[in-house]
């Protein structure tokens, strides 16, 4: 796809852009994350409001699990001085855990999980305490809770509406697809960088077209206030085309998960018992178990010492599930002793790969890579699905019964059919057809 240009520069395209917003809506909030994009984004709506005697309000998602570093750029940024309300929304919402096949979402703020909340509440925060919207429920989608906003602010001020946010196209496919088509959306008065989001209400994009460089050049020229956990990211060798802040247990997170524990040290090992399956994405994030990255064993151990380290690794997070494999294992080994005479002293660490991958070898290898790919039923070690396994699952899928659905994400078969099963049950239970 090809970069959108235009014939100014893109700082003055802003601030036009903003102008503009300012001018046509009676009501505008900006939707903020902490991040260097939506930074940015809300400090050039603060020069352009003072300059046109505006006032604007602030939308802010607290996810729980941040970075110090965000809270206090947050912090920094409620003290604009044109800023009329600040939301500070840290309501328990739904959120993707894509480092674990048995926790696929987690809900941060919890209440029922308080002693592992990764910080406080923080103070002036609408909280399920002192939540104001009737609209709202517990465990909610972020995606569901941004609409629901929206025709919230809407019907509470009345008039035009407007919420800027501050993607960038050059960032995905999906942010430049936002913008770009026109005809799967619906616009104000023609403008391609806004999107109508409910009724009276529409999004606008007014840093859409702006480059990385573009935003620290940005930060740098006009003095604005940044994030400091950029510049530790920096440090730690990540380039700035991969510079993200976003919820540590997502998609987007887990390929360098390793990456808060090097900048937040004092923050990690929250974050290490707050979500199941995290230190084993911690661990695994840049290897098979995880994402599409070719694995690696370290280079100062052998297989079985890496089955061992693999095996631990997930008893830090789930014991049962850790002696669930174990058990596994142990029978794979009995079963070569007993038919080939082949003692644990006597298992290689590599067999040939051939033979491996047909099952018909024994190797600390092969049992390692059915550790890292989280294999419940370790199918790669020929054992089948089972009922007392089967009846195991359905134990710990019962603590994440409400996330499990058949819109789970899961390339595991056996464990989709067992979550559609349960839905069909629960709708026989219900009357539902």
């Amino acid at each position: 796809m090809p970069k959108i240009y235009n014939e100014k520069n893109v700082l003055d395209a802003a601030l036009e852009r903003l102008r503009y917003i300012f001018s046509e809506f009676d009501h505008v909030y900006f939707s903020v994350s902490g991040g260097k994009d939506s930074s940015v984004m809300v400090q050039l709506a603060e020069q352009v409001a003072s300059q046109m005697g505006r006032t604007y309000d602030v939308l802010y998602i607290d996810f729980e699990a941040q970075y110090q570093h965000t809270i206090q750029h947050i912090e920094e940024l409620k003290q604009l001085p044109h800023i009329g309300r600040f939301y500070h929304v840290a309501l328990p919402m739904a959120l993707r855990n894509a480092v674990s096949m048995l926790q696929p979402k987690w809900v941060c703020w919890d209440e029922t999980a308080e002693e592992f909340w990764v910080r406080p509440l923080p103070g002036g925060a609408i909280t399920a305490k002192n939540c104001p919207w009737p609209w709202y429920r517990a465990g909610e989608e972020f995606e569901e809770f941004i609409v629901e906003f929206a025709q919230w602010y809407h019907g509470e001020h009345g008039g035009l509406c407007a919420c800027g946010v501050g993607i960038r196209a050059d960032e995905s496919l999906n942010r430049f697809q936002t913008v770009a088509f026109h005809e799967r959306k619906e616009e104000y008065q023609n403008k391609h960088w806004t999107t109508k989001l409910t009724e009276g209400s529409y999004n606008f994009y007014p840093i859409y077209d702006w480059r990385t460089e573009d935003i620290w050049g940005a930060v740098s020229h006009l003095h604005l206030k940044s994030n400091e956990i950029y510049e530790l990211m920096y440090k730690n060798g990540l380039p700035l085309s991969q510079q993200r802040l976003c919820q540590p247990y997502g998609d987007d997170q887990r390929n360098g998960l390793d990456q808060f524990k090097a900048l937040e040290p004092e923050t990690w090992e929250k974050v290490l018992n707050r979500v199941n399956g995290v230190n084993f994405g911690n661990i695994y994030c840049r290897t098979t178990a995880l994402g599409n990255i070719k694995s690696f064993k370290p280079d100062h151990m052998d297989w079985e010492q890496y089955t061992v380290f693999l095996l631990e690794s997930i008893g830090l997070y789930n014991r049962e599930l850790m002696l669930h494999y174990h058990e596994k294992i142990r029978k794979f080994i009995r079963w070569f002793e007993k038919t080939e005479g082949i003692t644990v002293k006597d298992i290689p660490g590599e067999a040939d790969k051939k033979l491996e991958q047909q099952r018909k070898a024994i190797s600390w290898r092969r049992i390692a890579r059915a550790l890292e790919k989280n294999d419940f039923y370790m199918k790669r070690l020929s054992f089948s699905q089972t009922k007392s396994d089967a009846a195991k699952l359905e134990k710990f899928m019962k603590t994440w019964s409400n996330f499990l659905t058949k819109d789970t994400e899961t390339k595991d078969k056996d464990l989709y059919r067992l979550i559609e099963r349960r839905e069909i049950d629960g709708d026989s239970e219900t009357g539902k057809e």
